[in-house]
C-alpha cells in the first residue's frame, strides 16, 4: 500500500497545488458541535440521504421544505405517532416524493431515536462518541437498526451531520485499487474492516480527518 504522503503530494500537484486542494476538503464537526445536534436535525438529515437516493438531488432540495411541513419540523415524537392513515395521506400529496418505502422509513427512524434515546445513552450521544477509527461498525448499526440506511445512505448520513467519516464513491474505490489497498470492490464486512484498516494507517500517518483522506483520495483518481 503506498504511503499517504505520496498519495497526498501527487494529488496536489495534479489538483494544481496544496492551496486549491486544501479548499474543497470537507471539515467535520467536532465532538462537542455533535453532542449539541437535535434529534430532529439528525432525522431530517437521515431522510433526506433517504429521499435523495437514486433520486435527482437538486429536485430533492427543492422539495425539502414541503417535507419538512408534512412531517412537522421532523420532531421525532410527532413522527413516531403518524399513523397508517397520516402516510397513506402523504402518498397523495404531490409536493413530496411518493415513495411508499422511504416515507414509512421516516416514521420508523422517528422511533429507532427514541429507543436510542431511552435505551442507550441517546442517538446523538451515540454518534458523537463513535470513535472514527471503527466508522465501518457503525454503518453497520445504521443499516441493521434503521430502515434505508444501508449501501451508501448511512455513511452518505453521517457525511450530511459532518461526523467525520470516509466515503465509497467510485471514485474511492478506484483510488483504493490504485494505491495498492484493495484488489476488489469491499462489500462484505470483512471487505470493508480491511478498508478501515488501510485508512486507520494512512489517518495515523497523515492525521488528517478520514473525510479529508477520501476526499484526497477521490481526487487523486485522473
Amino acid at each position: 500500500m503506498q504511503s499517504f504522503d505520496t498519495i497526498y503530494h501527487k494529488t496536489s500537484v495534479n489538483y494544481g497545488g496544496e492551496k486549491a486542494l486544501k479548499q474543497i476538503l470537507p471539515v467535520p464537526r467536532s465532538e462537542k458541535e455533535l453532542h449539541a445536534l437535535s434529534d430532529a436535525f439528525c432525522l431530517s438529515n437521515m431522510s433526506r440521504r433517504i429521499f435523495q437516493a437514486g433520486l435527482n438531488r437538486k429536485m430533492i432540495d427543492n422539495k425539502w421544505p414541503a417535507f419538512e411541513s408534512v412531517f412537522s419540523g421532523f420532531d421525532i415524537d410527532v413522527v413516531r405517532m403518524m399513523s397508517d392513515e397520516d402516510l397513506e395521506r402523504l402518498m397523495q400529496d404531490t409536493r413530496i416524493v411518493r415513495h411508499w418505502g422511504k416515507i414509512q422509513s421516516v416514521r420508523h427512524n422517528a422511533q429507532m431515536i427514541h429507543e436510542f434515546n431511552e435505551e442507550e445513552g441517546g442517538f446523538v450521544n451515540l454518534i458523537a462518541d463513535w470513535p472514527a477509527n471503527d466508522i465501518v461498525e457503525c454503518w453497520h448499526l445504521l443499516k441493521k437498526r434503521f430502515k434505508q440506511l444501508g449501501g451508501a445512505s448511512g455513511p452518505y448520513f453521517l457525511r450530511r451531520i459532518k461526523k467525520d467519516t470516509f466515503l465509497l464513491t467510485s471514485d474511492v474505490v478506484r483510488a483504493l485499487g490504485k494505491w495498492g489497498a484493495i484488489d476488489t470492490i469491499p462489500k462484505s464486512k470483512t471487505q470493508l474492516r480491511h478498508v478501515q484498516a488501510c485508512m486507520n494507517q494512512w489517518h495515523k500517518e497523515s492525521k488528517l480527518p478520514y473525510c479529508q483522506i477520501s476526499m484526497i483520495l477521490a481526487c487523486s483518481i485522473d
